[in-house]
């Protein structure tokens, strides 16, 4: 191959504008690539923990009961008319929860699963009064679902009897803060109202949530929803978030719960992600077939000048195989050193963004971070992509007879 080289390498330094040229198109084509993959993995690492930073991966409930059917008789026609009468909602515990927690943590990807009762309430303070959601949880094991501790804007993560952890927005609303009580009242007849002292506030990333959430601990909720025991529903988090679906579906069959993936309940972002994963991808693609054709012609071009070179290397012994190898080394190093190139040309784009583009409060608009793997998966893109366009002007210098192309 050192003859091979050789040649390949004096043909591109003997074409130097057209050499400069085409590493300059790969070079530009293979930052454009992982630029925009970098950006759009960013934007949807950004997007996934901003919407599941605060929920489970998937969600099992105890299966709503069956609506209850009433015949009506109409006097006028004495006709009987079936009526759906659906039964009315209130808090329901999950059966032997404990057991089905085990049994979740013993289907594989699942990194952790916890207790959950909630149930709607009334948050007040003064003449301050917010509708509010009751999250009851064990702090331990439910950090390791949302990571509360990463959400923690002012106070400590304790959650002691009669402490209560509550949104940021929330707090604002009631104009409460650190130390200061609140009464949590559910609004039935027999429930009284209780006092509970602030201890933390959450940022979750979400306005609403962060107006309506109040977290306090699972046996104190327990007893606020007169549920003595019980949990409405469990919270799992798992490896991959995009292999919830089917990690949701092999747990629907060890349980008769209602088990709910974020891939469900959030089929509009689940949309949003693969409409930018299929422009990502038809970009990667055009912009491929872009740097192709330009390889190719350049080379075309190439096999033009360089007929009466072709022809007395071939006088001279070498072998159509040799020829074909030449101008296949030359796509290679086309390809190697303009992605190698355009690796570099993407790291300063992404410094520049990560610089330079802020939103409003000043600070980045979201993390974008290059992957090693990126950049060694468009090297080695582009450098195929340069041998495969160069078959063609291979195949074509191969098939030159000596003695015509002596004569060109």
């Amino acid at each position: 191959m050192i003859f091979e080289i050789q040649i390949a390498l004096r043909f591109l330094r003997e074409g130097r504008t057209q050499s400069a040229l085409i590493v300059g198109g790969v070079t530009v084509g293979v930052a454009v690539v992982v630029f925009i993959s970098a950006l759009v993995s960013g934007l949807q690492s950004n997007t996934i923990s901003r919407t599941l930073g605060a929920q489970a991966h998937i969600v099992a409930k105890p299966v709503d009961p069956e609506a209850r059917r009433q015949i009506g008789d109409d006097r006028s026609d004495a006709t009987s008319i079936a009526v759906v009468q659906t039964a009315p909602r209130k808090v329901r515990s999950i059966n032997n929860w404990q057991q089905v927690i085990a049994a979740f943590e013993a289907v594989p990807t699942v990194v952790a699963v916890s207790p959950m009762l909630s149930g709607a309430a009334i948050a007040i303070r003064g003449e301050g009064r917010n509708a509010v959601t009751i999250f009851g949880v064990d702090l331990q094991r439910y950090d390791r679902i949302v990571d509360l501790r990463n959400k923690l804007v002012t106070g400590s993560l304790r959650l002691e009897p009669g402490d209560v952890l509550v949104g940021t927005e929330l707090a604002r609303d009631l104009g409460a803060d650190i130390g200061d009580r609140i009464t949590i009242s559910t609004g039935t007849v027999t429930a009284t109202d209780e006092r509970f002292r602030i201890t933390g506030t959450l940022d979750l990333g979400n306005r609403d949530l962060s107006r309506r959430a109040v977290y306090l601990p699972l046996h104190t909720a327990q007893n606020l929803f007169e549920l003595p025991g019980g949990v409405t529903s469990l919270e799992v988090r798992i490896q991959d978030v995009f292999a919830a679906d089917k990690v949701a579906a092999r747990i629907a069959r060890i349980t008769p719960l209602t088990v709910d993936s974020w891939m469900t309940t959030n089929s509009q972002l689940l949309s949003a992600l693969s409409a930018q994963t299929a422009s990502t991808t038809i970009i990667r693609v055009f912009v491929s077939i872009v740097v192709m054709l330009g390889i190719a012609s350049v080379l075309v071009v190439a096999v033009v000048q360089k007929t009466r070179e072709i022809g007395i290397l071939r006088a001279m012994g070498a072998s159509r195989g040799q020829m074909t190898r030449v101008f296949l080394l030359q796509g290679s190093l086309v390809g190697l050193v303009g992605s190698m190139l355009g690796s570099l040309l993407a790291t300063l784009l992404v410094f520049l963004f990560v610089t330079f583009v802020r939103g409003v409060d000043g600070s980045p608009l979201f993390p974008i971070t290059l992957e090693p793997q990126l950049l060694v998966v468009s090297c080695i893109g582009a450098t195929l992509c340069g041998t495969l366009a160069a078959i063609a002007p291979a195949r074509r210098a191969a098939r030159l007879d000596p003695a015509m192309a002596m004569r060109a």
